[in-house]
């Protein structure tokens, strides 16, 4: 962790708003002892809950009182004009303001979306942000997908800018200088897929910042083909989300199949450190935690129906981007390509 790094958390989005998100402040604080937090909600709501958890009068919890809630049920376009001393919105003026380097929200994708890119604004050069998070593959290091649902459809412009963002983010915290990069497809074959992914491949494979690898089908997603893969907002939301039912549903069955039977309830103690590590690894709270890339600041999405660990994990990611300073890195790669761009004049 950072010296002094201070985050501001919305304590009122997703599902659970304050049942997951005091725990894991407390948590954070209490496993990070150079991370601050500034707490934005109801201040009834949080002080009574850090009394009950004795962390009322801890030097790194701040709360910031808000009268408003962003709902799950707001429209994004409607939050944005008559939300603004909402717990998100204020979150995220911390950041403009400096008073926190970093934002974390588990309300509304569409109304933070909106909110974050009113308020932080585009980096130069950059058309749309995107969320990007990791997902467990068959090797050791996971897979980078975006975007996740920031934006429903793109462009082939906006999809190769997706994968300039999703290099260095999986460059740095793979700590591996070129990540392979491949556009999510209905085939591997380059006659596969419609014309805006066409283009984007074209885009792709010509640029000197980019390790492009090809289409990827999603069979191929935890294989490690790739270390980033690249896809429209609708397509890498309903896969993501698909791929968090499956795992679960594997573990499900497969607890409840153990306890059927006394051969297998002694089978399971025997290769229980096994399941456990098994767990670990497929577990989505691990990997709660999607980066709004492309800002002039650090957002971090939690899951709506994020538990107390999930929401730790996602203060942790962005603790992490506040280390790798993410936005200046991606600025300047993005100043690189500009310059690329720019015409070399008339020659003699």
């Amino acid at each position: 962790m950072l010296t002094d790094l201070t985050i501001a958390l919305d304590m009122m989005g997703g599902d659970y708003g304050p049942r997951s998100s005091i725990p894991a402040a407390v948590a954070a604080v209490l496993k990070h002892p150079n991370l601050n937090l500034i707490l934005c909600g109801n201040q009834q709501v949080i002080e009574s809950a850090l009394t009950k958890a004795n962390m009322l009068d801890h030097p790194r919890l701040k709360i910031k009182h808000c009268k408003e809630v962003v709902t799950n049920g707001c429209e994004p376009a409607s939050a944005l004009r008559n939300k603004k001393q909402s717990s998100m919105r204020i979150a995220l003026d911390l950041v403009k303001s400096g008073e926190a380097q970093a934002c974390v929200s588990s309300g509304n994708t569409g109304a933070l979306f909106f909110m974050a890119h009113y308020v932080l604004k585009m980096l130069p050069g950059i058309k749309r942000p995107a969320l990007i998070s990791a997902v467990p593959t068959e090797k050791k290091q996971p897979v980078y997908l975006l975007d996740l649902g920031a934006n429903v459809h793109c462009d082939p412009e906006t999809l190769y800018q997706f994968g300039i963002m999703g290099s260095i983010v999986a460059g740095e915290a793979l700590n591996i200088p070129s990540p392979k990069v491949c556009l999510l497809n209905i085939g591997s074959e380059e006659i596969k897929g419609h014309d805006g992914i066409k283009q984007a491949a074209k885009l792709m494979k010509s640029s000197s910042v980019i390790n492009y690898q090809g289409y990827c089908e999603g069979s191929d997603m935890f294989s490690g083909k790739a270390d980033v893969i690249v896809c429209e907002g609708f397509v890498g939301n309903v896969a993501l989300k698909t791929c968090e039912g499956i795992a679960k549903l594997i573990m499900h069955k497969f607890s409840k199949a153990l306890k059927k039977h006394f051969f297998y309830k002694a089978l399971a103690f025997l290769l229980r450190p096994v399941i456990k590590k098994l767990y670990r690894r497929v577990n989505p709270d691990q990997y709660n935690g999607a980066s709004l890339v492309g800002l002039r600041g650090i957002v971090v999405k939690s899951h709506g129906n994020a538990t107390t660990k999930a929401f730790l994990a996602a203060i942790e990611e962005a603790a992490q981007e506040v280390q790798r300073k993410i936005p200046e890195k991606i600025q300047a790669v993005f100043a690189q390509v500009d310059t690329e761009k720019q015409p070399s004049g008339p020659h003699p």
